[in-house]
């Protein structure tokens, strides 16, 4: 059983939260907030919900703050969420750029940049790695979703080709098979 959000107020101040903590690496920390602290959602649930909110565009964690407060409180609560994620991410944004401007030549400043982005690749590695359970429910089977997968990592990572030609390719064969699973066939 998952809990529910007890307000709008609520739905502002955990998104923001998430906001405050989504440097880089933002689907490990939506996951830890909204399937295991708040138990919001569950595993199986988030990742459909984060399914759906790559398919869209604009960020995907923006998609789903839209998605996960207009269910719960309509289109108000889409805003809630939304500005929650916003706002005071957005202000501190801007902080930190007129900060980096001004101290960009620094070695150390540079090395800590470094840093957040090699801490940000493995909160997503871990992130996707508790989805892998969820793998094993997909309707092509757990085989070859996690061969989708590995292929993804090898032409992005190893081959280097820009992330569009991946999922063009990639993502549209798997959702053509995953299509050509789920369609019922016809008995004649």
């Amino acid at each position: 059983m998952t809990n529910l959000p007890r307000s709008r107020t609520d739905l502002f101040l955990s998104f923001t939260w998430l906001g405050l903590q989504g440097f880089g690496g933002v689907l490990a920390v939506v996951q830890r907030e909204i399937v295991d602290r708040k138990q919001w959602m569950s595993l199986a649930e988030f990742a459909e919900e984060w399914a759906l909110a790559q398919t869209l565009p604009g960020p995907n964690v923006v998609n789903l703050s839209v998605m996960f407060g207009g269910k719960h409180f309509g289109p108000s609560g889409a805003f809630a969420a939304l500005s929650g994620l916003l706002f005071f991410p957005g202000l501190l944004m801007l902080a930190i750029v007129f900060t980096f401007q001004a101290f960009a030549d620094v070695p150390l400043v540079a090395s800590a940049l470094h840093g957040m982005g090699v801490a940000a690749a493995g909160m997503v590695m871990a992130a996707g790695w508790r989805f892998m359970p969820t793998l094993r429910q997909h309707p092509i089977g757990f085989p070859l979703a996690l061969m989708f997968a590995a292929l993804s990592f090898a032409l992005a990572a190893l081959v280097h080709w820009p992330l569009a030609h991946v999922i063009a390719l990639v993502g549209s064969v798997s959702c053509g098979l995953t299509w050509w699973r789920l369609v019922p066939k016809d008995a004649s």
